[in-house]
């Protein structure tokens, strides 16, 4: 098969994965103003895609993150991309079945890695930047994301809700909550669409096209921007009724407290290069701003912390595994 065909066709599956991002993970960004009536669910789905869009654009450090500080990024072949691209695309489609809020980006890097492992053991990855990016920040997030949101919610409920008029109260967040559900799909941009671009760069720089691993092109920002904005307007509304209305009951104070929360959060990690989990932000986020309420549904929250905690090792392994395949036969 000609090199340029098989470029072309890594491309496509990984736009194909940044589109599922979209879908996958459009829950984190609506699932609260639907929740709380803010927005009808057409309004949040249209807001998120226009952020989520212009988020893409916000910088490149998350993708320069994965794509030069995760592997040996001359250790990362075609076979090994579309393998890693094949692993995540099934556990995102997996858990979207199953209306699991799991995490695209570990599914991604945990798949990247496992690929890699497979190509030239363990020592093909940088185990000091997947503890101190990855690993850590995906335990520390979701506890933050509680605090922050639990914090920012007992703020709102002293400064707004303790007088006579709750109802005037709700439809002041209600507008607010416009504001904040923006806020989180900007950060959902600035830091997931940079994960397919970094695939898609090493790609490039497999082929020999780009000369450093972490350097993006424009037009790769752009193409990932289009797909996973494209991917959030068709919707997901699985993992959005999960996070909508099995976690815990939300009222406007909550959504505002909840989006608040994780898109500083999470724009605070594109900032920093971190690639965190949205989904986890999001869900920590919405625990700790439902926690005040009538209490957390612990038997979905044990179940979504289980998908947490399996991501990334389930992923290594099956990336690994569909690399041996795809080896035998190309």
């Amino acid at each position: 098969m000609a090199p340029s065909v098989i470029l072309i066709a890594i491309i496509i599956v990984a736009l194909a994965f940044e589109f599922i991002n979209g879908f996958h993970d459009t829950a984190n960004v609506v699932a609260t103003p639907i929740a709380t009536r803010s927005l009808s669910p057409y309004q949040a789905i249209i807001i998120a895609a226009i952020f989520n869009f212009i988020g893409a654009f916000m910088g490149t450090g998350v993708a320069t993150t994965i794509s030069k500080g995760l592997v040996d990024s001359t250790l990362v072949t075609h076979v090994v991309l579309i393998a890693a691209l094949a692993s995540a695309i099934s556990w995102n489609l997996l858990t979207w079945a199953l209306g699991i809020p799991s995490s695209s980006s570990h599914a991604l890097i945990g798949s990247l890695a496992g690929a890699v492992i497979a190509t030239d053991g363990f020592s093909a990855v940088k185990y000091a930047t997947l503890v101190n990016k990855v690993i850590i920040p995906m335990v520390i997030s979701p506890i933050l994301a509680f605090f922050l949101a639990l914090t920012i919610m007992l703020i709102v409920m002293r400064a707004l809700y303790n007088n006579k008029h709750p109802r005037k109260a709700n439809n002041f967040i209600r507008e607010l909550q416009v504001l904040s559900s923006s806020l989180l799909a900007l950060s959902h941009g600035s830091n997931d669409a940079q994960k397919t671009m970094s695939i898609i760069t090493l790609a490039l720089f497999s082929f020999g096209l780009v000369s450093d691993a972490a350097h993006i092109p424009v037009w790769v920002i752009v193409i990932c921007a289009l797909a996973m904005a494209l991917g959030t307007l068709s919707g997901g509304m699985k993992i959005i009724k999960t996070l909508s209305t099995r976690v815990a009951k939300l009222r406007p104070a909550n959504g505002f407290a909840a989006e608040l929360s994780s898109g500083a959060l999470i724009l605070a990690a594109s900032h920093f290069g971190l690639p965190v989990s949205t989904t986890q932000a999001a869900s920590g986020s919405i625990m700790g701003a439902g926690y005040t309420g009538k209490g957390l549904n612990w038997n979905v929250v044990r179940s979504m912390v289980t998908a947490w905690i399996l991501t990334l090792p389930v992923c290594m392994l099956l990336g690994a595994a569909i690399f041996k395949i795809l080896h035998i036969f190309w």
